[in-house]
């Protein structure tokens, strides 16, 4: 069985600010492109299933530059959507709101282009996207190409646990590999946030 590689996008001028960036199609910083490419050597000898992203360009552009040129936009792989809270730091979040935790508490509605999404519903996404990837498994690795917030949750639900569980792993940062797969038939890490 293959492993299932989790890339997180290169970084962004929010991503290094710390700006909850669901919707908003920011951009890579040089430093992020650069990340992005480093990432092509570690990658280039995988026998590759199939590799899919999120729609977004901070990932497509990650995944081009990473040598994933394949890569096939999957809605269900796009950043929780944070609703009002869409650009905001969590210092400016708990200046309006003391002890806000994403996990625990969620978001708030936003605009129309930002309505915002409850932790289940991201779950659902992530779990529709694993029955899709699952069975290509057998076929070699697969490559996913997508957010930090969304590939915690992506790897709770690889591991069977609940949505919530996901506050127990580290935040990937930005341009790093991790590897989920089976050991003895059960679901594990076997490496997370990898420069």
């Amino acid at each position: 069985m293959g492993e299932l590689i989790v890339v997180r996008h290169g970084q962004t001028e929010w991503s290094l600010t710390g700006q909850h960036a669901g919707r908003t199609d920011v951009p890579l910083t040089a430093a992020g492109e650069a990340a992005a490419r480093a990432l092509a050597p570690r990658l280039a000898g995988r026998r590759l299933a199939a590799v899919f992203s999120s729609p977004l360009s901070r990932a497509l552009r990650t995944a081009e530059l990473a040598g994933l040129t394949d890569a096939k936009p999957d809605p269900d792989l796009v950043e929780w959507d944070y609703g009002g809270y869409e650009g905001l730091s969590a210092e400016q979040i708990r200046a309006t709101r003391p002890g806000w935790d994403l996990w625990r508490d969620g978001v708030i509605p936003g605009d129309a282009d930002h309505p915002g999404e409850r932790l289940d519903q991201v779950a659902a996404r992530t779990d529709a996207a694993l029955s899709r990837i699952r069975p290509l498994l057998s076929e070699g690795d697969v490559a996913v190409v997508a957010h930090g917030h969304l590939a915690r949750i992506l790897t709770v639900r690889w591991l069977g646990l609940p949505p919530s569980e996901s506050r127990l792993l580290g935040h990937p940062h930005p341009g790093t590999l991790s590897f989920l797969t089976t050991e003895d038939d059960q679901p594990v890490i076997s490496a997370w946030n990898v420069p």
